[in-house]
C-alpha cells in the first residue's frame, strides 16, 4: 500500500512540474526568420523567378542571404556607377573637381590687361619703391643696428627716413618704425589737412641721439636715444611761407598739436615743460598707464 501510494505522489509531481514548465514564457518569435520561414516553405513563383538576376559568385541564395549577418553584397548598379566614376575621373587634363589644371590653359587667349590697369600696377609699384616699415608712405631705407656702449641707447631696427605721407623731411630723420608709423598717420590725418592740402616739408629739429632727457646730466636716456622720438621745429607750404613753432604758434599749430596726443605716447610743445618752447616732441615710448600729453 505504502509502495501505490508512492508512486502516486511521483507521478503527480511529475505532470504538475511538466505543466509548469509548459506554461512558462517564451522568447517571442523572430518576425525576421518567421518571414524567411514562410518563404521557404512557399512554392516560389515562376514570375518573379524569371525576372529576378542570378546570386552573385560565392553568395548565399535566398532565405539564407536574408537571415545571415554578414553584410550582403554591393548592388551591381552601385558597382557600374563607381567604375564609370572613376575611369571619368583618370582621363587625362581632368582632376577629381573636373577642372582643367592651370598648366592647360591657353594664356595666349586671355585678354591683355587694360590700360588702366596697367597704370593702376605701376602707380603701386612706384608707392611701394623705397618704402620702409612696410607702408608704401614711408620713404627712406633701412640701416644697420645702432650699438651704444651707454646703457638705455641703440635702435635695434632703426630706419633712415626721408619722407611720411608725401611730406618730405629737412633732414633725414634716423628712428624707429614705431615713431615713424605714428608720424605718418598723423600727419595724413591731421597735419595736411589742416593745411589744406599745403603742407609740403616739415623741418626736423632732432631724431636719434643717445642723450640724457632734456639733456639734464643724470637723467634717464631720452627717447631720442633709442630711436623713438622726433622734435619737429617748424612747417613749410607750398607757397613758401614757413610756420615755425618759435615765432607762429597760433590756434592752427595748436591745434595739430593737440591732435597729436591721440598719435603719439608723449606730446610736449610751447608751455610744457620750459624745454620744448620752439618745438614739438613726438615720441613713441612704452610708457604704461596711456599717453602723456602736455
Amino acid at each position: 500500500m505504502r509502495s501505490f501510494l508512492l508512486c502516486f505522489c511521483l507521478c503527480l509531481g511529475q505532470g504538475a512540474l511538466a505543466q509548469e514548465i509548459d506554461r512558462s514564457p517564451l522568447p517571442p518569435p523572430n518576425p525576421r526568420l518567421t518571414a524567411v520561414a514562410a518563404e521557404v516553405a512557399a512554392p516560389a513563383d515562376a514570375t518573379v523567378s524569371a525576372k529576378a538576376e542570378p546570386a552573385p559568385d560565392g553568395a548565399v541564395a535566398g532565405s539564407v542571404l536574408l537571415s545571415s549577418l554578414r553584410p550582403q553584397p554591393r548592388p551591381r548598379a552601385l558597382t557600374e556607377g563607381l567604375a564609370a566614376l572613376k575611369a571619368t575621373s583618370n582621363a587625362p587634363g581632368l582632376d577629381l573637381s573636373g577642372k582643367v589644371p592651370e598648366d592647360d590653359i591657353d594664356l595666349a587667349a586671355m585678354p591683355p590687361p587694360s590700360k588702366k590697369e596697367e597704370r593702376k600696377k605701376k602707380r603701386e609699384a612706384a608707392s611701394r619703391k623705397g618704402s620702409v616699415c612696410g607702408v608704401a608712405s614711408i620713404k627712406g631705407e633701412e640701416i644697420a643696428p645702432i650699438k651704444s656702449k651707454v646703457k638705455g641707447c641703440g635702435v635695434e631696427n632703426p630706419v633712415a627716413v626721408t619722407s611720411v605721407a608725401g611730406v618730405r623731411l629737412s633732414q633725414t630723420a634716423t628712428v624707429d618704425c614705431s615713431i615713424a608709423k605714428a608720424l605718418d598717420r598723423w600727419v595724413d590725418e591731421v597735419a595736411q589737412p589742416a593745411f589744406n592740402g599745403n603742407l609740403v616739408e616739415m623741418r626736423v629739429a632732432a631724431h636719434y641721439s643717445c642723450r640724457s632727457r632734456n639733456n639734464i646730466k643724470g637723467a634717464k636716456i631720452s627717447e631720442h636715444g633709442k630711436g623713438r622720438a622726433i622734435d619737429i621745429a617748424a612747417f613749410v607750404l607750398s607757397n613758401g611761407k614757413v610756420l615755425t613753432v618759435a615765432e607762429n604758434y597760433n590756434k592752427l599749430l595748436r591745434r595739430i598739436y593737440k591732435a597729436g596726443c591721440g598719435y603719439f605716447m608723449t606730446t610736449l610743445g610751447p608751455g610744457s615743460d620750459g624745454y620744448h618752447e620752439d618745438h614739438f616732441h613726438f615720441d613713441a615710448s612704452a610708457r604704461k598707464g596711456g599717453a602723456y600729453c602736455r
